[in-house]
């Protein structure tokens, strides 16, 4: 029996893909749902990818939902140049998936949200890998839900480093900054992985050939994903030397805490220019204890990569 079950929120491009996967390679979790967000790509083509990947990985039965398709704050959403440049314009490296004949599940992704977390309350946890538009909403709707929810553990933010879109805000929370703060201002358990421990765990084409040499469609689709992914990365990113491992980490880090050092700061995400989509302590907390929201600034990088390698190859066997 499962010990945890899982939601995960996210514009499904590449490293969305690789976090499927790891949820559902991670035998102490039953992934219940994706909810489908905005970022890497629209919405609908997020869902879309979701849909294929999941079918592709012998989990067709995991039901995808739509979420909101833009900002709180905005009427409507359009994919940034770099992300199509990093994720490919359709998300996945503009690959043709094989198409998976089911469609998105006809509850909203919010409800289904507010659902799952009063029907399993403490053993839900909720990982979103895109804007934090969903959850806010969620919570606007649901107060309760602050209260009855095992752990959010999301990807975005920057404490100690530069921004990837701007020099202080990363792209995730720069999507919607009014939703991030409302959400890291809540009283929700909340972990915060971002770009001062992701860049930290890194993918090369060594590790995507051994996917490649299984002579499986799963290990040729992820393969060719990261790959192009890698290539992306040698021209935005040329210091880092391969592609990071955004948001499989935070998956991986909702499962297990431990592959994390963190530490509690009460925070807020700034929403006016210049620097919206800062996260940054709130000095309007200072002198309050902190107790609910944590952030991560450094990982045990080896023990997480082995343990996604060796998790997300053996998934990759089979399929």
């Amino acid at each position: 029996m499962t010990k945890y079950k899982l939601i995960l929120d996210l514009d499904t491009g590449i490293d969305d893909a690789l976090a499927i996967a790891y949820a559902l390679a991670d035998q102490d979790c039953e992934l219940i749902g994706i909810i489908g967000s905005y970022g890497n790509v629209v919405v609908e083509q997020g869902v879309r990818n979701s849909l294929d990947l999941l079918s592709l990985l012998g989990a067709a039965d995991v039901p995808v939902y739509q979420g909101l398709p833009c900002a709180s704050t905005k009427k409507n959403f359009v994919v940034e140049p770099i992300s199509a440049q990093i994720h490919g314009k359709n998300g996945v490296a503009n690959l043709t998936l094989p198409h998976a004949p089911r469609q998105v599940a006809e509850q909203d992704g919010v409800d289904f949200l507010i659902t799952a977390i009063h029907k399993y309350q403490h053993n839900l946890l909720f990982v979103p890998t895109g804007p934090l538009t969903n959850l806010a909403a969620a919570i606007k709707k649901d107060p309760e839900i602050v209260q009855l929810i095992g752990g959010v553990t999301f990807m975005g933010g920057a404490l100690s480093v530069p921004g990837n879109v701007t020099p202080a805000a990363e792209a995730n929370l720069h999507q919607d900054p009014a939703a991030a703060n409302e959400v890291l201002r809540s009283k929700l358990p909340l972990t915060m992985v971002g770009l001062d421990v992701t860049t930290r765990t890194l993918l090369t084409k060594k590790e995507t050939q051994t996917w490649r040499s299984l002579g499986t469609s799963a290990g040729s689709i992820y393969a060719d994903l990261v790959d192009y992914y890698i290539d992306a990365y040698q021209v935005t990113s040329s210091h880092l030397a391969g592609c990071a491992l955004h948001d499989p980490l935070a998956v991986a880090a909702a499962l297990e805490p431990s592959l994390l050092q963190t530490f509690f700061l009460n925070m807020k995400v700034e929403t006016v220019p210049p620097f919206e989509g800062r996260t940054i302590g709130d000095e309007k907390r200072i002198n309050e204890p902190a107790t609910t929201t944590q952030v991560a600034l450094n990982v045990d990088k080896k023990r997480f990569v082995n343990k996604f390698m060796n998790r997300l190859t053996t998934l990759f066997a089979d399929h």
